[in-house]
């Protein structure tokens, strides 16, 4: 868990450097600063998109994932989270969903979480005690979380918390599922991350308006998939 940390400290002092500057950052600047990071975020997701070998996991894991995830609202959920967090941290009306916290919160939680370093370094974490991937994770995300803070505001300091838990979950998960976690399993997981990925920088450059969020059980139908196979083999 000390990766998991690490990282979740870095988005915090992240954000708060980029809280700091933010007043001082033309409207202009800080619209093209977030366009630059949603074209990098599309690169990152188009890299990660193409590691897998099975195509056909990744397509199912993507729409019995998104199918999942629209049963269960998550992406709604996490708007609400970061609205209730706004009313008791920023003050403003909770009934706007659309705010910047609550925007903020729920872009950062996913760009932060849905990549193929959190998935791949919290199994390097949980599985062989290496933390060295989340390291460097924690080297990118801070920078990142300045940007993001600086142009998003507050509700990007809130997704440190998220990435705490999901990152967390995923090593415990990796301790007792060592056995199904081959190299497979972590590519298409990877790959189908990867799409989750572009979807994201998509939404942050205004082409689209996907519900990510949704779509984040995605990640774990490789898991699934191969568990089962294993196991009726």
């Amino acid at each position: 868990m000390i990766g998991t940390i690490v990282n979740a400290v870095a988005i915090i002092a992240g954000s708060i450097i980029g809280l700091l500057f933010s007043r001082g950052i033309p409207e202009h600047y800080k619209v093209t600063v977030q366009n630059g990071v949603g074209l990098s975020v599309v690169m990152i997701g188009v890299k990660s998109a193409l590691v897998a070998d099975n195509l056909l996991v990744v397509i199912i894991s993507i729409v019995v994932g998104s199918l999942c995830g629209e049963i269960a609202r998550i992406e709604n959920r996490l708007e609400q989270l970061g609205t209730y967090l706004e009313t008791r941290v920023a003050g403003k009306n909770g009934g706007n969903t659309d705010s910047t916290f609550a925007k903020g919160f729920v872009t950062a939680s996913l760009v932060f979480c849905v990549g193929s370093m959190a998935i791949v370094g919290s199994l390097e974490s949980g599985l062989t005690g290496n933390h060295q991937t989340l390291f460097a994770k924690s080297v990118l995300d801070g920078v990142t979380s300045i940007i993001f803070a600086s142009t998003m505001g507050l509700g990007v300091i809130f997704s440190a918390v998220a990435v705490f838990l999901y990152q967390g979950a995923i090593t415990l998960t990796a301790v007792f599922m060592k056995g199904f976690l081959v190299h497979a399993t972590i590519q298409e997981m990877t790959s189908t991350g990867g799409l989750l990925i572009l979807a994201i920088g998509m939404n942050m450059l205004g082409m689209t308006r996907i519900r990510v969020g949704n779509m984040l059980p995605a990640i774990f139908m490789p898991l699934l998939y191969f568990a089962l196979k294993q196991l009726l083999s």
